[in-house]
């Protein structure tokens, strides 16, 4: 059984998350203890609790622990299977969240599998929906992964009550060699809002601002508007840059006291902070494609905008699962991920 310590570095969410995603899709008993120790409300969350009860939908095995609150946990993880299933992870507990481990273990199902879950697609400190749809699934792509992912209704917080449609089959992943970026071919997005913001022209006033600072830049862009229907009142903006090589992104969420001029500018910000370099992948990705490029049948060297404790801690879990040796450099373009045998 591999025990992982979940107060190491960071000591967030993520080290439950990667861990027992690797645990279930590897088929190895897995043990985390002291769960977000350092945390002003340590322990699981609601939504981890929701995150672990998808995966156990996956496969026929055991967890102990898994309870709101709970700082151990013990997985043992049976076979696992495809087929149809429906996840509540509840009020606005994040869809994106919930689908960074179930997206990991789909590698290895053995038949298709279709999940409909519901919860928050927009919310605080974790990806949304569309970054995972236009920007990690066409990277992972390029390694050979079978996913797809739809927004049927989106849900800001505190309610939630979106809902997405993921879909995917085993897939059979290959190294890659993202070392730059590539040329900038477009730039796109989406500004969306609730329907009871639509007089205030919120996703509007946040596309104006996010296409003002874009272009003191010299650089165009093309954002969509759209409202919604939503049982909470919410706002976001979603940026993304389509390279030759690879696809970057950025977004901002909107939140009371806060203009939709912010929301706006910082997206657009968060974007050219990440276009300033040459480097293939945006920080949010870089954390986010590690555990793939460690599964991954051969080597890689991806380049990365920045070096995050978070991805230093995502590296530490994943080599407690995986005897690949992984080295994090300083590089022409910022940061060079190397996975080698």
């Amino acid at each position: 059984m591999i025990v992982i310590d979940g107060s190491y570095g960071e000591g967030g969410g993520q080290i439950l998350r990667t861990a027992t995603a690797l645990s279930v899709l590897l088929g190895v008993p897995c043990k985390i203890e002291n769960i977000r120790k350092n945390r002003p409300n340590p322990g699981l969350r609601p939504q981890h609790v929701a995150g672990i009860k998808a995966l156990l939908k996956l496969t026929q095995g055991e967890a102990e622990g898994v309870r709101e609150g709970s700082e151990s946990i013990v997985l043992f993880p049976g076979k696992l299977r495809g087929g149809s299933f429906e996840i509540d992870v509840g009020t606005a507990g994040s869809i994106g969240l919930v689908l960074q481990s179930i997206m990991i273990v789909s590698i290895g199902v053995p038949s298709r599998l279709r999940l409909r879950i519901r919860g928050g697609t927009d919310v605080k400190w974790a990806p949304s929906i569309l970054y995972l749809k236009e920007v990690l699934l066409p990277l992972l792509r390029k390694m050979g992964y079978q996913g797809e992912i739809e927004l049927l209704r989106r849900g800001y917080y505190p309610r939630g009550g979106g809902e997405v449609l993921f879909e995917a089959h085993s897939s059979e992943l290959n190294g890659i060699d993202l070392q730059k970026r590539g040329e900038i071919l477009a730039i796109k997005g989406l500004s969306h809002a609730s329907k009871d913001l639509q007089p205030k022209r919120v996703a509007e006033r946040q596309r104006e601002a996010a296409l003002s600072v874009l272009r003191k830049k010299g650089i165009e862009a093309h954002v969509k508007i759209k409202y919604e229907d939503t049982p909470s009142t919410g706002s976001g903006i979603d940026l993304f840059a389509i390279c030759s090589n690879s696809v970057l992104g950025s977004n901002a969420l909107g939140e009371k006291g806060k203009r939709a001029e912010e929301v706006g500018k910082e997206a657009a910000s968060k974007l050219l902070e990440e276009l300033e370099g040459e480097a293939a992948l945006d920080q949010y990705a870089a954390d986010q494609i590690f555990p793939y490029l460690a599964l991954a049948k051969g080597p890689s060297m991806v380049s990365i905008s920045k070096k995050t404790g978070h991805l230093e801690t995502n590296l530490w879990v994943i080599l407690n699962f995986l005897k690949r040796k992984i080295t994090l450099e300083e590089g022409p373009s910022g940061y060079l991920i190397t996975v080698k045998e």
